[in-house]
C-alpha cells in the first residue's frame, strides 16, 4: 500500500488477484486486465475486416435492391442501373473525403455524434446518435437476413428455417464480439479477405469473358413478373435511394478510431480510403456484369448468385466458394455494427443520455452490455420481419443518411469556425482541439455540398419508402431522442441533488435512533441487538403483534434477554405487518432534525443451503424495499447464518 503523493490521507493499493473461473470464460475467454488495453488495438488489415465488412458486403444487396425498383417499369429499364450506381460511387467519394477529414479532426472517435455535438449542438447530436443506433440495429438485421438469403439461394431446402438460422447467427457473432476487439477482428479477417479474393476473381473473370465475347447470359433466371409502370423521375429516385443502402457502414471507421494502433488517425484514414476504393470498384463491376448477363432481382435467387453461376457456367466449386464467401461476409458484416454500436452507446451514456451502465467495459475490455443489447434488438427485428431483406430495406439507410447529413453539416460548421480563428491560437472543445486550418473555404464548401446531397437522398428515401415502412424510422428516431432527453433530465436532476456545491447538512450526525423490528427472541435477534449497540444508545425493539399468545412469549423472553432495551409492541387487529411498521417509522421521521437519522436494523436468517431459503420469509428484503423512499432512513441487515 502506498501513500498518494498528492494527498497525505489517501492510500492506494493494486489488488493482486485474478478473477475466479466462471462458466462464461468458456465462451468469451478469461478476463483481460485494464493495463492490457493497448495490446488489444488493431492494425489496418484487421481494421478493414472489423469496420468495413458492413460496407463491403453491401455489394451483395445494394445493386439488387436498386434493380428491384427499376423492374416494376419492365426489364428494359434495368440498363439504368449502371449510371445510378456510378452516381452512388460519386456520393461515396464525397462521403469518404468528409469522414477522412473527420478522422483527423476527431482522433478520439465518435463520428457524426461527436461532430454534431461540438459544432451543431445537443439536439442535433442526440438526433445523430438516435439515427446511428437505429441504423446499427438494422445493419445487423439486414446483413444477417441477406446472408441467409444467399445461403437459401444455394440450398433452397433451408428456406423455411431462415428465421431460426438468422437468430442463431446473431447470437454467434455476439459471442465472438464479447471475446474482445482483437480476437473478434482476427476471427473476422479470414472470411473478409476470402470474400474479397473470391469477388475479385469472379468479377475479373467475368470482365475478361465479356471482353472476349464468351460471357453469355444467365441460364434459367428466376421467374419474376416485370411491372408495366411507366418510367418516371420518382421511380428513378426511388431506385437510387434503394441503391444507396450500399453506403451504409462508411461512417463506421470514424466511430471506431480508438480501436486502431497508433498513429490511430493515420491508420484509420488509410483503412477508410482502402474500403471506399474496394467498395466502389465492386459496385460498378457487379452492376455492369449483372446487366450484361440479364440477371433479374428476386427473393428466390440473388443477383450475385446469378452472376457467379453464369461466369462459372455451373454451380461447381468456384460458384459455391463465391456464394459461401458472400454468405459469410454478409453475416460477418453485422460485426461492424457490433463494433460501433457499443462504442456509440458508451459515448451517449457518458454524456448522460443513456443508462450509465453502457459506459462500463466487461471482462474482455469491450462494452458487453451494448453488445448484448444490440443482439437482442436485432433478433427481435429478424423475427418480426421473418428475415426478409425486402421487408427490412425500407427501414434501412434513413438513419445513416441523417447521420451523414449532420456529420457533414457539422464539419462545414467546424471549418467556418476554424477559418475565423487567428493562426497559432487553439480552442479546446469536448471532442477535439480547434485550430486555424488553411484551405478551410474549399473544405467547408465540399462538406456543405455533401451535407445538402445526403439530405436530399435521405428525403427521397423517406418519401419514396414512407408507405413501405420507412415511417417506422421517421417515428422511432424522434421518440428515441425524447427517451434520451428523459434519461438526461433524470441524471441532471440527480446530480443537482447530490451536488456538494450547496451542501447545507451538518458535518456529523449527532443522533442516531435505531429501530429493530423483531418477530421473535433468539440468537439472531441478540446478534442484531449486539450490533445495534455499536451504533447508538437510543435503541427501540419493535414487535408487530398479530398473535397475543406469541406476543406474550416474546415479551417474557425480551424481559430476560433484552438487556434493558425498550420494546414497543404495536397490536395489529387486522394482522397487517408492513403497514403498522411503516406508519411508526414515518411518524418518527417527521420529528427528526436535519442532523438526525433513523437506522432500521433487521435480523435476517441466511440459510446456507439454497433450497431452504424458500422456507423462510425474507422480511429484511420487504422492509428495505418499503422504506427506501423515505428520507433520513438507513436500513441495515444483520445476517445470521443457519444450516
Amino acid at each position: 500500500m502506498q501513500i498518494n503523493p498528492n494527498h497525505d490521507n489517501i492510500f492506494e493499493e493494486t489488488i493482486d488477484r485474478k478473477p475466479n473461473p466462471a462458466w462464461s470464460h468458456l465462451f468469451i475467454g478469461k478476463p483481460i486486465a485494464t493495463a492490457e488495453a493497448a495490446h488489444q488495438a488493431i492494425g489496418k488489415l484487421v481494421g478493414l475486416a472489423v469496420f468495413s465488412s458492413d460496407a463491403l458486403s453491401s455489394v451483395a444487396y445494394g445493386p439488387q435492391e436498386l434493380m428491384t425498383i427499376l423492374l416494376v417499369a419492365g426489364v428494359a429499364t434495368l440498363h439504368l442501373s449502371l449510371p445510378l450506381v456510378i452516381g452512388i460511387v460519386v456520393l461515396l467519394a464525397i462521403l469518404t473525403f468528409s469522414y477522412e477529414q473527420t478522422i483527423h479532426a476527431y482522433p478520439g472517435g465518435g463520428g457524426a455524434y461527436i461532430v454534431a455535438r461540438d459544432n451543431l449542438g445537443e439536439l442535433p447530436a442526440q438526433t445523430a446518435g438516435a439515427a446511428l443506433m437505429t441504423d446499427y440495429i438494422l445493419t445487423v438485421a439486414v446483413s444477417i437476413s441477406s446472408g441467409v438469403a444467399q445461403l437459401t439461394s444455394a440450398y433452397p431446402v433451408l428456406y423455411p428455417y431462415r428465421v431460426e438460422i438468422a437468430v442463431a447467427m446473431i447470437i454467434l457473432i455476439m459471442v465472438i464480439n464479447l471475446r474482445g476487439v482483437k480476437e473478434s477482428g482476427t476471427t473476422f479477417a479470414i472470411p473478409t479477405y476470402f470474400f474479397l479474393v473470391m469477388m475479385f476473381v469472379t468479377l475479373i473473370l467475368g470482365l475478361v469473358k465479356y471482353a472476349t465475347g464468351t460471357l453469355g447470359v444467365v441460364v434459367d433466371p428466376p421467374v419474376v413478373e416485370p411491372g408495366v409502370q411507366a418510367i418516371t423521375i420518382f421511380l428513378i429516385l426511388k431506385a437510387f435511394a434503394n441503391g444507396t443502402t450500399s453506403l451504409t457502414g462508411v461512417e463506421a471507421i470514424s466511430n471506431g478510431i480508438t480501436a486502431f494502433k497508433e498513429p490511430r488517425s493515420k491508420n484509420a484514414g488509410a483503412t477508410l480510403i482502402w474500403m471506399a476504393g474496394i467498395l466502389g470498384t465492386m459496385l460498378v463491376a457487379t452492376t455492369f456484369l449483372a446487366i450484361k448477363i440479364g440477371a433479374l432481382p428476386a427473393e428466390s435467387e440473388t443477383v450475385i448468385s446469378q452472376v457467379a453461376r453464369t461466369i462459372y457456367n455451373n454451380r461447381g466449386i468456384l460458384y459455391l466458394a463465391t456464394i459461401s464467401s458472400t454468405t459469410i461476409i454478409l453475416i460477418m458484416a453485422a460485426n461492424t455494427a457490433f463494433a460501433d454500436f457499443p462504442r456509440l452507446g458508451a459515448l451517449i451514456a457518458g454524456d448522460g443520455f443513456l443508462p450509465k451502465q453502457l459506459t462500463t467495459k466487461g471482462s474482455r475490455l469491450v462494452f458487453s452490455r451494448g453488445i448484448m443489447t444490440l443482439a437482442a434488438l436485432a433478433s427481435l427485428l429478424v423475427i418480426l420481419f421473418k428475415a426478409s431483406v425486402s421487408g427490412l430495406i425500407p427501414l434501412y439507410a434513413i438513419g445513416v443518411f441523417l447521420s451523414f447529413t449532420l456529420s457533414q453539416g457539422g464539419m462545414a460548421r467546424r471549418w467556418w469556425k476554424s477559418g475565423h480563428m487567428n493562426p497559432g491560437t487553439e480552442i479546446k472543445e469536448p471532442g477535439s482541439i480547434l485550430r486555424y486550418t488553411p484551405g478551410w473555404v474549399s473544405k467547408m464548401i465540399i462538406n456543405g455540398f455533401g451535407s445538402v446531397l445526403t439530405l436530399v437522398v435521405m428525403s427521397i428515401f423517406a418519401v419514396t419508402k414512407f408507405k413501405d415502412g420507412a415511417w417506422v424510422v421517421v417515428v422511432i428516431t424522434p421518440l428515441l431522442v425524447v427517451g434520451f432527453y428523459t434519461i438526461h433530465w433524470h441524471y441532471k436532476g440527480l446530480a443537482e441533488q447530490l451536488s456538494l456545491d450547496a451542501r447545507v447538512y451538518p458535518n456529523r450526525v449527532i443522533r442516531n435512533r435505531v429501530i429493530m423490528p423483531i418477530g421473535g427472541v433468539h440468537n439472531g435477534t441478540l446478534m442484531a441487538l449486539k450490533y445495534a449497540r455499536t451504533l447508538s444508545t437510543d435503541i427501540t425493539a419493535l414487535h408487530i403483534s398479530i398473535d397475543p399468545i406469541e406476543t406474550e412469549k416474546i415479551e417474557n423472553k425480551w424481559t430476560k434477554w433484552g438487556d434493558g432495551v425498550r420494546l414497543v409492541v404495536l397490536h395489529s387487529p387486522y394482522r397487517e405487518f408492513m403497514e403498522p411498521l411503516l406508519e411508526y417509522v414515518e411518524q418518527l421521521s417527521e420529528e427528526l432534525a436535519p442532523n438526525e437519522v433513523i437506522t432500521i436494523v433487521v435480523p435476517q436468517f441466511n440459510p446456507r443451503r439454497l433450497w431452504t431459503r424458500f422456507l423462510h420469509t425474507r422480511t429484511a428484503e420487504t422492509i428495505r424495499k418499503s422504506l427506501l423512499n423515505l428520507d433520513n432512513i438507513v436500513i441495515l441487515e444483520v445476517p445470521y447464518q443457519v444450516k
